[in-house]
């Protein structure tokens, strides 16, 4: 096992909240470690264009604008590493972070691990995330005016987000493997009450047909919980709206979190019930979920922890 020198800050994690985190230390003269996780980038490297971050007019890709945010943190003297933290002890200081065997020890951590969108798992969904599927309604539904597209789940979430498509798209379907909603009632009525949006009742879809460099998604494979039957249905647009995870599991029972498992930071700034510990971005924000939410989030943890850390006479 490797033991490398303690630093006074340690980034779990990357995205608009990590790499904005690290910028803001880098030039603070912090020196920030950074490890960027299974996802480096967050999940805006599955994301095509980004049209509603402020300064691209124009839009930017999201991988390149997560390739920039990098680079201009290396520019400053941030040290990133496409690694995953498989461990962590916040039990005493210098806190300990391992990566496999090698173990790294530091004054102040940021956790910024970000959310996982759940999706159905199904083939050729990975290839076409981005290219018809998608996660994010506000992020993405700018791309399907006048367009028929479909949102799986039948939660408050399907609901918004159904409801919030119909701005743009021809027509939106709502896919629930049940015959009634789970959502709130006066969030199911909204959706009822939409011209736009058809319910598609006992329905899941299991099947997605289209090429990410041929025009993307053009249709769906829906299967009937009642009847058994399949259909294919020609459709340019799947968002799924059943739920985030938050990449939350390697703090488990060395921080707090709330219910389902997003972690709990103190109101007007980003310190943890761990002093010295904060988190910034999609790991605690189960609300907005947004690029530019992620990277503000990420600019204040990293003024908490620098003041923090002067506070403690661990930096001038």
């Amino acid at each position: 096992m490797s033991e490398q020198e303690t630093r006074s800050v340690i980034i779990i994690g990357s995205g608009a909240a990590g790499l904005t985190a690290a910028i803001y230390n880098a030039r603070a003269n912090l020196n920030p470690l950074v490890f960027e996780g299974n996802q480096p980038g967050g999940q805006l490297t599955i994301t095509t264009e980004v049209e509603n971050y402020p300064g691209f007019p124009e839009g930017i890709m999201g991988p390149e604008m997560m390739d920039n945010f990098r680079k201009q943190a290396q520019k400053f003297g941030a040290e990133t590493h496409f690694k995953h933290v498989t461990e962590v002890d916040f039990s005493e200081r210098p806190f300990k972070v391992w990566v496999g065997e090698d173990l790294y020890r530091a004054h102040a951590v940021i956790i910024a691990t970000g959310a996982s969108a759940k999706t159905l798992k199904l083939e050729k969904e990975d290839e076409l995330m981005g290219h018809g599927v998608s996660a994010c309604a506000t992020c993405d539904g700018f791309f399907f005016k006048d367009r028929e597209i479909i949102v799986v789940g039948g939660g408050d979430s399907a609901m918004e987000e159904g409801t919030y498509l119909t701005k743009f798209a021809k027509k939106v379907y709502i896919a629930h493997r049940r015959d009634e909603l789970r959502a709130s009632s006066i969030m199911a009525e909204r959706a009822h009450k939409n011209e736009k949006i058809e319910f598609l009742w006992s329905t899941e879809v299991v099947g997605l047909h289209g090429d990410p460099q041929n025009g993307g998604l053009e249709a769906v494979t829906l299967h009937n919980n009642k009847t058994d039957e399949d259909q294919k249905m020609p459709i340019e647009g799947l968002f799924y709206a059943i739920g985030h995870t938050p990449n939350t599991s390697v703090f488990q029972g060395r921080i707090d979190m709330d219910q389902k498992g997003y972690i709990i930071t103190q109101p007007k700034n980003t310190s943890t019930n761990v002093e010295g510990v904060f988190a910034c971005g999609d790991v605690q924000d189960p609300v907005y979920r947004q690029a530019i939410t992620a990277a503000g989030s990420g600019c204040m943890s990293a003024i908490d922890a620098e003041r923090w850390l002067t506070e403690q006479g661990l930096v001038e």
